[in-house]
């Protein structure tokens, strides 16, 4: 059973490989097998394909931070609101909520639901 503690170290370990684009460090905090699931187009993803995304948001959104709203840890998982907030290439300013609903096991990153609004991303898209 993992502990709040340890659910917190794990969540902060990723959001913060993300914001630095450390793809090695995203890739340790995931299980081999993970799965990680978009409510806007409802597939799932594995963490390869994950990495490449996450790759082109580096690429187009260079000076990213999550702003943490809020996390709760249960036993196997924990839920995060946050903003991802950056600067797009135009210089314009980007913001988008989103929520994870992730699951643990082994200290690992085993499934990872994202909800977002689609409409928040087409500035990053159409940049």
């Amino acid at each position: 059973m993992s502990t709040a503690n340890d659910m917190n170290v794990l969540a902060d370990r990723f959001m913060r490989a993300i914001e630095t684009g450390d793809m090695d460090t995203i890739r340790a905090c995931y299980a081999p097998d993970a799965r990680i699931w978009h409510n806007n187009d409802g597939l799932e993803q594995t963490v390869d394909d994950n990495a490449r995304v996450l790759a082109w948001v580096t690429k187009h959104l260079p000076n990213r931070r999550y702003e943490i709203k809020s996390r709760h840890a249960f036993d196997g998982g924990y839920v995060q609101q946050h903003v991802l907030h950056g600067t797009l290439k135009n210089g314009e300013p980007f913001s988008m909520p989103a929520c994870l609903v992730v699951t643990v096991t082994n200290g690992k990153i085993a499934r990872l639901h994202e909800y977002l609004d689609s409409a928040h991303t087409l500035p990053l898209r159409q940049a």
